[in-house]
């Protein structure tokens, strides 16, 4: 009888040292990410990320196919405490580069600075994987440059993870 009681009080006390000790996870779970924390990710990877026409993007304005006009655009978002783009062959609609940020607490529009006539405007942005579509409207007159071509229109941007 000794011996049976010995055996169920041990098993008890090594039970519970395996219960105490089993709340020591390994592999501790990262903190969730922020709504905020999540598109900034999603626009710019890890750090930087280069979005382009090339391989199947398109651009479109008020429904016609202008991808002609931009078929070498490129934008590189990069993220940190001052988050900057730098645009290539951008057909004078974006400034070379500035400074971007989120445009309200959705994080589904983002402003860039600069005097372009993109510049200043709400763009309503969707990422999805390898693509990332912009749009966004310039309204006439700001969309004149130079007093001969005329910029303004609805814009719609379908760019590929480059």
């Amino acid at each position: 009888m000794k011996a049976a009681l010995f055996k169920i009080v041990l098993i008890t006390f090594v039970s519970l040292g395996f219960f105490a000790c089993g709340d020591d996870n390994p592999n501790p779970q990262p903190p969730e990410k922020t709504p905020e924390e999540l598109a900034i990710e999603a626009l710019t990877g890890s750090g930087s990320q280069s979005w382009s026409i090339a391989n199947g993007g398109s651009v479109s304005r008020g429904g016609n196919d202008v991808t002609d006009l931009y078929q070498n655009f490129e934008i590189i978002l990069n993220s940190g405490s001052s988050k900057t783009y730098t645009t290539r062959n951008n057909n004078d609609l974006f400034d070379n580069s500035g400074n971007w940020s989120f445009a309200g607490t959705n994080f589904d529009k983002l402003t860039l600075t600069g005097q372009s006539p993109a510049a200043g405007r709400e763009i309503s942005f969707t990422a999805t994987g390898e693509n990332l579509r912009l749009e966004f409207n310039i309204p006439a007159p700001s969309g004149r440059m130079n007093q001969s071509a005329a910029l303004a229109g609805s814009y719609i941007f379908n760019l590929i993870k480059k």
